[in-house]
């Protein structure tokens, strides 16, 4: 037993040895990064001459930045007015050619669903004519069972008339 933590604890020690030495590894690159930053800098970005040459070079700039704003609040003012005449062009041109009124469908739609989708949702409107009429009760005639001799009175009614339609 006594091999095996020695094996263990060796191979312990190994592995620390080896972290130790990638971390001083790790330290180094870091370090030549940040030397291979400044060197690259300084070959091409030197530093800047504070003379009178770099102030003239920010005075043309500086002119020539106003120059071009200058030229582009023209040209947006134009862009602008241009915009406008378009749009009131297209307005003379609708009221020239007028509304077309297009086709329209014939759709199948009851009076209720109708007036709900005019009036929305909210309102029901009950379009059954039959619901606010008045109601009557019909009364039924009675008519009086006349004798045997009823019928033939019926029968000279019925021949008055027939001279009535034949004289006209």
């Amino acid at each position: 037993m006594s091999e095996k933590k020695m094996n263990s604890s060796r191979r312990h020690h190994l592995k620390s040895l080896m972290l130790s030495i990638a971390a001083g590894w790790l330290a180094q690159e870091k370090k030549d990064l940040v030397v291979a930053k400044e060197n690259y800098m300084s070959e091409k970005c030197p530093n800047p001459n504070m003379s009178g040459d770099l102030m003239e070079a920010c005075k043309k700039l500086h002119a020539l930045i106003d120059q071009i704003d200058e030229e582009r609040y023209d040209m947006e003012s134009k862009v602008q007015k241009a915009d406008k005449e378009i749009e009131d062009l297209k307005l003379k041109v609708v009221d020239l050619a007028g509304v077309k009124k297009p086709a329209l469908k014939k759709v199948r739609m009851s009076a209720d669903a109708m007036l709900k989708a005019l009036l929305g949702s909210k309102h029901t409107v009950n379009m059954d004519l039959r619901a606010n009429l008045k109601q009557v009760k019909k009364e039924k005639k009675e008519e009086e069972k006349d004798d045997v001799g009823d019928w033939r009175k019926n029968i000279e009614d019925k021949a008055d008339r027939k001279k009535m339609f034949e004289t006209s």
